[in-house]
C-alpha cells in the first residue's frame, strides 16, 4: 500500500509541475501585446507634437498680422513726447473713487475685485497719497487700477512713478483719455 501511496504521490508531483510550465507562445503573445501598445503611444506622441508644431506656426503666422493705419485729424491724434524713453500706458478709464484724474498717473496696483483696489486705496491714504481707484472696462475682465498719485506733466508723473517705484516695483505710468 506504501508503493501505491508513493507512486500516486509522484504521479500528481510530475503532472502538477508539467502542467504550470508556461507555453512559449504565451510569452510571444505578451510581448507582441506590449510592442503593440510601444508604437500606439509612440504614434500618439508623434500626432501631439505635429499639433503642438502647428499650433505654434499659427501663433506666428497671427502674430505677424498688422493692424491697419487708422487716419485721424490733427485735432483728434494726441502727441506725447517720448524723448525720456519712459514708456506710458494709455487706456480709457473712469473714476470709481476719487477726486479726479490729470493727464498723467502712476498706477501702483491693479486688481480684478474692486474691494482690493480700495483696500490698497486706504493703504496709500494712510501714507498721505491722495490715492484714487479707476475702473478699465474695456478689458476682460474690467480691472480696477490704483493710482498713487496724478500729474498734468509726464516728467512729474516719471518723477513720481521713480520714487514709488522702491515701495511698488510693477508702478507704472497711465495716461488717461
Amino acid at each position: 500500500m506504501k508503493k501505491y501511496t508513493l507512486i500516486c504521490a509522484a504521479v500528481c508531483a510530475a503532472m502538477a509541475f508539467t502542467s504550470c510550465k508556461s507555453s512559449e507562445s504565451a510569452y510571444k503573445q505578451a510581448y507582441l501585446k506590449a510592442k503593440q501598445q510601444e508604437e500606439l503611444q509612440q504614434r500618439q506622441q508623434a500626432e501631439q507634437q505635429a499639433e503642438q508644431q502647428t499650433a505654434a506656426v499659427e501663433q506666428q503666422t497671427e502674430a505677424a498680422v498688422v493692424t491697419p493705419l487708422q487716419e485721424k485729424a490733427a485735432d483728434q491724434t494726441q502727441v506725447m513726447d517720448n524723448g525720456d524713453n519712459v514708456q506710458v500706458r494709455q487706456e480709457t478709464v473712469s473714476v470709481v473713487n476719487g477726486d479726479g484724474l490729470n493727464n498723467f498717473s502712476v498706477v501702483v496696483g491693479s486688481f480684478s475685485l474692486k474691494a482690493n483696489a480700495e483696500g490698497l486705496q486706504q493703504t496709500l491714504k494712510q501714507q498721505g497719497y491722495n490715492a484714487q481707484v479707476v475702473v478699465n472696462k474695456n478689458v476682460e475682465p474690467a480691472m480696477y487700477r490704483v493710482i498713487a498719485t496724478t500729474f498734468a506733466t509726464k516728467a512729474e508723473a516719471a518723477a513720481s512713478r521713480t520714487s514709488l517705484q522702491g515701495k511698488y516695483p510693477g508702478a507704472w505710468l497711465l495716461y488717461s483719455k
